[in-house]
């Protein structure tokens, strides 16, 4: 449903842009020159994603566009027009954080929190790229972002965490039997091959590897 959204008084250079943020779609009218991170600060009143450097080094306006992370300082609303756009607010149902949001929580990713938000976003778009990254790929990817509190190891700490356990849980949903007796990818145990037993077990670890190797961790997207 098309959400309306404070546009600016000064008709002029205006132009009337579709906006798709965190599921929700809104239609506006803003100056061509404005860029996305000011849109949706004072449009859209998302102030989760914060202001920096402007200039692309900082990080802390980080947003996922399409599923990758981006500056949202250093693109124009105009240009994330009719594209997914993803901003801090969307990892949390509003009652809960999610499992990112807490591992920074436990590891202790954060101190004044300025810059959290970017590299929240940053994971988020990281991690579901890359569900097995790495200790030293995640180290490299942060070092993108700027944070003057941490040190960095505890937010590559709180990744790592959030990787982890995300990969056990999809391991877990693998390996549960379904309810009417199927095993992952609706076999039934020693029923569905002629082979019996044998043959149904080479079955059930070809389906579980597929489905280890091919289905994303952690995606938290929500959808209205």
């Amino acid at each position: 449903m098309t959400q309306p959204a404070h546009a600016p008084r000064d008709p002029r250079h205006q132009q009337l842009i579709t906006l798709h943020v965190n599921g929700e779609t809104y239609e506006l009218l803003t100056e061509a020159r404005r860029t996305l991170v000011d849109v949706l600060r004072h449009d859209l009143r998302l102030t989760g994603t914060h202001v920096g450097c402007e200039h692309g080094i900082c990080g802390a306006c980080t947003v996922l566009l399409d599923g990758q992370p981006v500056r949202a300082c250093l693109m124009f609303a105009a240009q994330a027009e009719d594209r997914e756009i993803r901003t801090v607010e969307s990892l949390s149902d509003g009652r809960e954080l999610n499992d990112l949001q807490k591992a920074f929580g436990e590891h202790h990713g954060l101190q004044c929190g300025f810059c959290t938000p970017g590299f929240l976003m940053l994971a988020e778009g990281f991690l579901a790229e890359r569900p097995r990254a790495t200790k030293e790929e995640i180290r490299e990817v942060v070092a993108s972002n700027l944070c003057r509190c941490t040190g960095y190891q505890t937010i590559v700490e709180a990744i790592d965490d959030c990787a982890t356990r995300r990969r056990a849980a999809l391991q877990r949903r693998l390996e549960e039997t379904r309810p009417d007796g199927t095993a992952p990818g609706g076999v039934r145990p020693h029923a569905a091959h002629p082979g019996g037993a044998e043959e149904h077990e080479k079955h059930a670890e070809h389906v579980e590897h597929d489905k280890h190797e091919e289905v994303p961790c952690g995606s938290t997207t929500r959808s209205r």
